[in-house]
């Protein structure tokens, strides 16, 4: 039986959405002649939502690779999981759309990562609290 099978799947897709996010910078890149710097505004929004992905993916797969480690329930780190997931796509789909300006898959992809960050964290805490003293 693999270890960690949850957070290796969830890591899988979020890994594969990474991928996605990286092509679009290349695919902006090439379109502009453009290797460096971000003469256009969507070499620079394709950059962003690429960076803002790396900046959170890593963090949330730690925490529920934590808690599944110290025995949370499958299910709860499947509501996470998908959650973040959805969070990031929504937020990639609305950053790309609005070309960064203010749109709702961008609000509720930063309001859910925002949740998914917490929530796991104070789970991860009630999870470890009984063995900390």
């Amino acid at each position: 039986m693999p270890l960690l099978p949850i957070t290796a799947f969830y890591g899988a897709l979020l890994g594969f959405l990474m991928l996605y996010l990286a092509f679009d910078v290349v695919k902006s890149r090439q379109r502009h002649k453009s290797g460096l710097g971000h003469q256009h505004n969507d070499i620079l929004v394709a950059g962003r939502i690429h960076a803002n992905a790396a900046e959170y993916i890593p963090i949330v797969l730690i925490l529920i690779a934590l808690a599944e480690l110290n025995g949370a329930p499958n299910g709860l780190l499947h509501i996470f999981g998908a959650a973040f997931l959805f969070a990031r796509v929504i937020h990639a789909w609305g950053f790309k759309v609005s070309q960064g300006a203010t749109h709702i898959g961008r609000y509720w992809g930063t309001v859910i990562t925002f949740l998914s960050l917490i929530l796991l964290g104070l789970f991860n805490l009630y999870l470890c609290w009984p063995y900390l003293f």
